[in-house]
């Protein structure tokens, strides 16, 4: 439908993702050649959104289904257009989900309640966030990623270190960017998505 079609649009133009295939750096191409005549590796920027978004969704379905018997609340780092919290929400309904976000524009529906929202730059509001939050995290999902990539690995290599605090022996985390955490065993991607796609790290109980 029409709002699903803008969300994806929404998606790729809000990260401005570098990847067009499965894990691989994009191609490029004439876009005036006809594209019967181009490779049939290349994909176009939709076919990249969903490739993004069916790891994403496979990467968390299996982290919800790994954190059965590890006790915590959830982290949601990035809430953009609030699809993925709402997706979330449905996985874990018993959870408490606590969502940082630089500034929250998403859908009123995919809004999270005020006490549940931690509105800021990371690099101001994750550090010492622990003792406010009052509990663990069994499940932490990082969406970093942005179109300056000197910045994303910059941000992605000082976010490890950070989370160490916050996550519970036996936590998931799941991130569109490869994070290091002490103890974080890196967790084998469901069948379909592809290395690099997105990652997945579960720390030693």
């Amino acid at each position: 439908d029409v709002e699903r079609s803008r969300g994806l649009g929404d998606v790729y133009k809000r990260q401005h993702r570098n990847y067009s295939g499965a894990g691989e750096p994009p191609r490029k191409y004439d876009q005036s050649t006809p594209r019967s005549d181009r490779e049939n590796t290349e994909v176009s920027r939709l076919d990249s959104a969903i490739r993004r978004l069916e790891a994403q969704r496979a990467c968390l379905n299996r982290a919800a289904a790994m954190i059965k018997d590890v006790s915590g609340i959830v982290l949601e780092l990035g809430l953009g257009n609030g699809r993925t919290y709402d997706h979330l929400k449905d996985l874990l309904p018993d959870r408490r989900i606590v969502v940082f976000e630089r500034k929250a524009m998403a859908h009123p529906d995919s809004m999270p309640p005020a006490e549940n929202l931690i509105e800021g730059d990371f690099r101001e509001t994750i550090p010492g966030i622990a003792e406010k939050l009052g509990e663990q995290a069994a499940l932490i999902h990082g969406d970093i990623g942005s179109g300056d990539n000197a910045d994303t690995l910059a941000l992605a290599e000082w976010l490890g270190p950070m989370l160490q605090p916050l996550a519970a022996p036996g936590c998931m985390i799941v991130s569109d960017q490869r994070l290091t955490l002490a103890g974080g065993d890196v967790f084998p991607l469901p069948g379909m998505v592809a290395d690099g796609r997105y990652h997945m790290l579960r720390l030693k109980g």
